[in-house]
């Protein structure tokens, strides 16, 4: 009786690829892909060598790599060493095919919706800093935080600033301290790019994030501009100029970049003649340098510095700097902020096997601040220390890649209010997983879990989920849903705070935790498709989608009750529905037309509000509308214009103060205009100029009661609409 197997066993099939070269040479092929039945696989080594455990009925493999493309190759005796020489690669005569690249691009491949924002998108605007480049982006909203300060926030989904983690090169940028001045510590001409998501991100990169994420690329040494210069001056008396500097110490290997800001703001400006200047008088310097390091053995090194340094005054427009707010009649501001960023970065990939790395981050920030408005004093510093490792390979094949790695974040914070100081430590180490596995070019799914121990509020369980679904090619449909948590800082969050004469309550229900408040916690779903499609030759984007929020537990600032600020914790009282339309086409060359329509549904429940039932989060606009044109010309012009609507915000009640100071219920809807023109003069050098605010629509009534700063109903924190008016500018770029 024959023997029959029951089952085929495996073998290990031993080869070497190899391809002619010049003068009857025969060169060894490195990192060829071998691949069995589309999932088994491996790389060709240094030596064109191989190994690859595959079935004894296995007929035939696949060899993958740049010259052949894809070869089958047929088996007919396993035992025996594979060897397959290749014929001299010859280099065809050089063909360029050129395709347009967006300014902001959607990639369809992508598990989560990113909207990659390149540098050439943040040019269409004066974009001087993080907070003021995101004028031509219809998903971020972006208001200025009280009618004395200056700084400016955003929102994603309808959420504040803090809820959407905002990262450079995926290390932690704008939080704690920074939450709100930290925009401005990043000089748009800086950014050679970004990413966008929305929802719960990757739990890589922590429990935070709730909104989404907004990532940060610098210019990189050895890419790009090696020279790089920027001149801008506004008809409102800020002058600014940068400059960057790329260098290459060892060929091939070590490369260092040195970045310049200085900033001056030298024009007292009351454009809605309330005797409060608009903007901040002062100086900024921000110096960054980083050098990059690449081993001839898979090694990546990257260590950097950044120092800022911040130096405000203003408030009432008769003050002067060398006033001593505390003695004066006039209202003061004074802003010192010094800040100092290190980081470092050690990565290993393995040459053998390119699906294979790992990588450490670290991050180190000491922030320091001394605020005085009025007569308030809010002296802070913050030391924050962050490390994370990630270890990544595949199980198999790379259709199921999985990421492992472990965090450790420590955070000191003293503050000092009015000669009350809180002074609070964090320490949250975790580990995490995630695990992404391809079914077919039409489905994948990433499945990502981590468990952090916070010594203030115990264990944080994060789950998250993304799926994408392809049912056509040029239609990708996406769906997430995850966990988040957040440890809030209710003043630096807060800075509206310091330009009123409210009472501040903090109602405490966790006397060990920050502010003796307890953490924050919240769940984000989402769906949205995005359909690429070509019209009259002409190419574009229409995309879609809706999340939703709740709050298991949220720390909220109260504003509802006239000369009160109340801090403390709701649980299950808040929720909020983001949806968003857009449409991004080219209607003729070199025109570019994009559309957007926003509607945020944002409410909570208030103990201070008459009513009990959820109530619309003050000073949000519901309804948004945008659009955005942009056209280039042969001759090396360039035009941009936006408009945008934006609909009506309920304004906390003002009480009973007189009728010649009180605001209405709801602010009006109304609408803003910026146009930019831009020119190439001479080889690098472009002149750009532009006007913000064109129509000039300004809150006219920034602040109650200006002419008495010091009493009771003095307030400058109801900013439903812009605090500056018309603004012309112009600037020089020079790059080599």
């Amino acid at each position: 009786m024959p023997f029959v197997k029951a089952q085929s066993q495996t073998t290990l099939l031993h080869g070497t690829i190899l391809e002619k070269g010049t003068n009857n040479t025969v060169n060894p092929v490195v990192n060829a892909k071998i691949i069995y039945d589309k999932k088994i696989f491996t790389f060709t080594d240094k030596e064109g060598k191989f190994k690859l455990n595959i079935p004894d009925t296995a007929k035939e493999i696949e060899v993958q790599y740049a010259h052949v493309g894809s070869d089958f190759i047929q088996l007919t005796d396993l035992s025996k060493e594979l060897q397959v020489v290749y014929p001299l690669y010859v280099k065809g005569k050089e063909i360029v095919i050129k395709q347009k690249r967006f300014a902001t691009e959607i990639s369809l491949l992508t598990m989560q919706k990113t909207e990659r924002i390149s540098s050439k998108e943040l040019l269409k605007a004066a974009c001087c800093n993080l907070s003021e480049s995101f004028e031509t982006t219809p998903s971020v909203d972006v208001s200025f935080t009280d009618a004395v300060t200056g700084y400016k926030q955003i929102q994603l989904l309808g959420l504040a600033g803090p809820y959407t983690l905002i990262t450079r090169e995926n290390l932690p940028e704008v939080r704690g301290l920074a939450s709100i001045t930290g925009l401005t510590f990043t000089p748009g001409q800086w950014i050679e790019g970004m990413q966008l998501s929305k929802g719960a991100g990757s739990v890589v990169n922590g429990y935070e994030g709730l909104a989404g994420q907004i990532n940060i690329e610098l210019r990189k040494p050895m890419e790009g501009d090696k020279q790089f210069y920027n001149l801008y001056q506004s008809g409102q008396g800020r002058s600014e100029g940068n400059a960057y500097f790329a260098f290459q110490p060892v060929k091939g290997k070590l490369y260092t970049n040195l970045f310049l800001h200085g900033k001056s703001q030298w024009l007292k400006v009351d454009q809605n003649d309330d005797h409060f200047i608009d903007q901040p008088l002062g100086n900024t310097y921000i110096l960054t340098n980083r050098w990059m390091y690449f081993s001839e053995k898979g090694f990546e090194f990257q260590f950097g510095a950044k120092y800022n340094s911040f130096d405000n005054w203003g408030g009432n427009i008769h003050y002067e700097k060398n006033e001593n707010p505390l003695l004066s009649n006039n209202w003061g501001l004074k802003i010192n902020t010094n800040r100092l960023d290190t980081w470092a970065k050690i990565g290993k990939v393995y040459e053998d096997k390119q699906w294979k790395s790992m990588g450490l981050q670290l991050d180190f920030s000491s922030h320091n601040q001394n605020m005085l408005f009025g007569k308030k004093l809010y002296d802070a510093n913050e030391n924050n220390f962050y490390a994370n490792y990630i270890f990544q390979s595949i199980i198999k094949n790379t259709g199921r890649v999985i990421k492992i790695g472990a965090t450790f974040n420590y955070l000191n914070r003293k503050e000092s209010l009015i000669n009350k100081e809180y002074i609070n430590e964090e320490i949250v180490p975790g580990i995490y997983g995630e695990y992404a596995h391809t079914f077919s070019n039409k489905v994948n799914a990433v499945l990502g879990l981590r468990g952090d121990y916070h010594n203030l509020y115990g264990f944080y369980f994060t789950p998250r989920f993304h799926i994408r679904y392809a049912p056509i090619e040029k239609l990708a449909i996406r769906g997430s849903i995850g966990k988040a948590y957040r440890t809030a800082s209710i003043f630096s969050e807060n800075l509206g705070m310091f330009s009123t004469n409210r009472k501040v309550q903090i109602i405490e229900n966790n006397k060990n935790g920050f502010y003796g408040l307890q953490n924050e916690s919240a769940y984000n779903a989402g769906l949205n498709a995005t359909y690429k499609f070509k019209l009259n030759y002409r190419n574009g984007t229409i995309g879609a989608d809706y999340y939703y929020t709740h709050f298991n537990n949220q720390v909220v600032a109260d504003w509802e009750m006239p000369g009160l600020l109340s801090f403390y914790n709701m649980k299950n009282g808040a929720y909020a529905n983001s949806f968003q339309v857009q449409l991004d086409y080219e209607p003729i060359r070199k025109f570019d037309v994009r559309l957007a329509y926003r509607f945020h549904d944002v409410k909570s429940k208030y103990i201070n509000n008459i009513s009990p039932d959820f109530t619309d989060k003050p000073l949000n606009a519901k309804h948004r509308a945008f659009a955005n044109l942009a056209y280039t010309t042969h001759s090396k012009w360039s035009f941009d214009y936006t408009i945008q609507w934006t609909g009506s915000k309920r304004i906390p009640s003002t009480g009973n103060v007189p009728e010649s100071i009180h605001f209405p219920k709801k602010s009006p809807s109304f609408i803003t205009m910026n146009a930019h023109i831009g020119k190439t003069i001479y080889k690098n050098l472009d002149l750009y100029g532009g006007v913000e605010n064109i129509l000039n629509y300004m809150q006219q009534k920034s602040i109650i009661d200006p002419e008495n700063p010091f009493g009771n109903n003095f307030d400058g924190s109801l900013i439903w609409g812009p605090i500056s008016g018309r603004n012309f500018y112009v600037g020089l770029r020079f790059k080599k």
